[in-house]
């Protein structure tokens, strides 16, 4: 029996089964984005550049991981940490003496790539950041001044450092907002600005941006974007050409040509992602390793798919570690550290070093104050740790932040010390997620007017650069 045209559209767009646009249409974003016709393509536009986000979720231990090897910074670390285990001995960690400080400090000694980065002015460590609504001290939060909602709940810290917004629920993420006002610069592009190797994440949403959905290696990138029933027998051919056709109707519509617009990019990244590319770089086959080995193959694209900028999201999970830190977290660090490295030589390889920045988030740190003893020794949730961020970009070799009630960037390691809002080692931040982010966001082109648009709360805070992107 012969199809209607309704019947036939829609067996052709389930046809469209590509994970690639899983999320567009959220919230009309390509009827809006259509409507709009920004253009920004008359500004000046520097060549590629692209911001991987890699998520360490589940709350990492900031506080093994950048320790105090100085003398007196080291004895305040191991007094709060030794007696149950969690210490890190002194002689393992890997020695780092940054400029802004002028004391020995180390590295978890299973990072032992990216304390090679670090040596080749490739990393940096922004310290004390953390979820804010405005500039905190331990005696204004102990008053009662302002702070983020749910402090110390996963679901909710989570969610806040990918919104930037501490004070109120968000139905978009910064990295969505960021890609909504620079989208413009990537007119013409066939694949969205923001792609997710870690489904769907509140951080890649905007208002007029949706992510591209991508699974990870090994999966062959040429297989997780193709379109059933268009293949080569005579009915799929007649199939695509008949959709064709019908896709040049009624395109006075919005809503159509929303559809319509929709549709071709399938189609268009389905042809373009055609073969999948050789890496020079061999990457551990890891969870990390993987995502990031889909990310450098995607890149790898990046010029016959119109790419100017692009924002990626990895994650990798467990890093809630109450338990059995000392075994869980440094096999995990040794994972980040040899996929970072991977992932850094492999855009030396493809001559864009200097066009990628690469850098983390996770849900918040953890107390200083051990929980457990013995092999079974973790430790709880708290709130400002310290973060990573790689590339010939970065002003590396060197620690970035704000000042502590110390004087330095680093807060004094002390239970309940000048910076511990409890009695456990929960330190208050310095740096908010807005400063850390801004400061990525204005290298990636985001232009000072648009911060608050993307940043609400960009203006309660001291700065929206950090100085650590070169």
């Amino acid at each position: 029996m012969e199809q209607n045209r309704r019947e036939f559209i829609g067996k052709s767009c389930r046809a469209l089964t590509m994970a690639a646009v899983a999320t567009q249409l959220s919230h009309l974003g390509l009827v809006s984005a259509l409507a709009q016709k920004r253009s920004r393509k008359s500004e000046a536009v520097d060549s590629y550049k692209a911001l991987v986000c890699v998520f360490l979720n589940g709350g990492s231990d900031a506080n093994n991981m950048v320790v105090p090897k100085y003398t007196a910074g080291y004895a305040d670390y191991s007094a709060a940490r030794t007696a149950q285990g969690l210490a890190i001995p002194q002689a393992n960690l890997l020695s780092v003496t940054p400029p802004s400080i002028g004391l020995e400090f180390g590295l978890h000694p299973n990072l032992a790539e990216l304390h090679q980065l670090w040596g080749q002015n490739r990393l940096a460590v922004v310290t004390n950041v953390g979820t804010l609504v405005q500039p905190l001290t331990k005696a204004l939060y102990l008053s009662g001044a302002p702070r983020p909602d749910q402090l110390f709940s996963h679901s909710d810290q989570v969610a806040q450092f990918r919104t930037a917004i501490s004070n109120s629920s968000a139905t978009t993420g910064w990295g969505g907002r960021l890609a909504d006002r620079t989208g413009p610069i990537n007119a013409g592009a066939a694949i969205p600005m923001i792609t997710s190797m870690a489904g769907v994440t509140i951080f890649s949403n905007g208002v007029t941006s949706s992510p591209l959905i991508v699974e990870p290696a090994p999966t062959p990138l040429n297989q997780v974007l193709t379109l059933n029933g268009f293949g080569t027998t005579s009915d799929e051919l007649a199939r695509k050409t008949a959709m064709q056709r019908i896709r040049g109707e009624d395109l006075d519509k919005t809503l159509v040509q929303a559809a319509g617009f929709l549709t071709q990019q399938a189609v268009s990244v389905s042809e373009q992602l055609s073969t999948d590319p050789p890496l020079t770089v061999t990457f551990p086959a890891t969870t990390l390793g993987n995502q990031l080995k889909q990310v450098a193959k995607l890149m790898k694209f990046r010029t016959s798919l119109n790419m100017t900028r692009q924002i990626f999201f990895v994650q990798l999970p467990g890093f809630d570690t109450h338990g059995s830190q000392i075994t869980n977290q440094g096999n995990l660090f040794t994972q980040l550290s040899q996929a970072l490295k991977a992932f850094y030589d492999e855009t030396v390889a493809q001559g864009i070093s200097g066009q990628v920045t690469t850098f983390t988030m996770s849900d918040f740190s953890r107390t200083l104050n051990p929980a457990g003893t013995g092999g079974n020794v973790g430790s709880d949730h708290a709130w400002a740790g310290h973060h990573l961020v790689m590339g010939d970009a970065v002003a590396g070799g060197n620690f970035y932040g704000r000042p502590t009630s110390n004087g330095s960037i680093f807060p004094t390691l002390v239970n309940n010390g000048p910076d511990d809002i409890s009695t456990r080692g929960r330190f208050v931040p310095t740096v908010s997620v807005e400063m850390y982010a801004a400061t990525l966001a204005r290298w990636f082109g985001l232009n000072e007017a648009e911060m608050p648009l993307v940043f609400p709360l960009i203006g309660n805070f001291p700065t929206s650069n950090l100085g650590f992107m070169g």
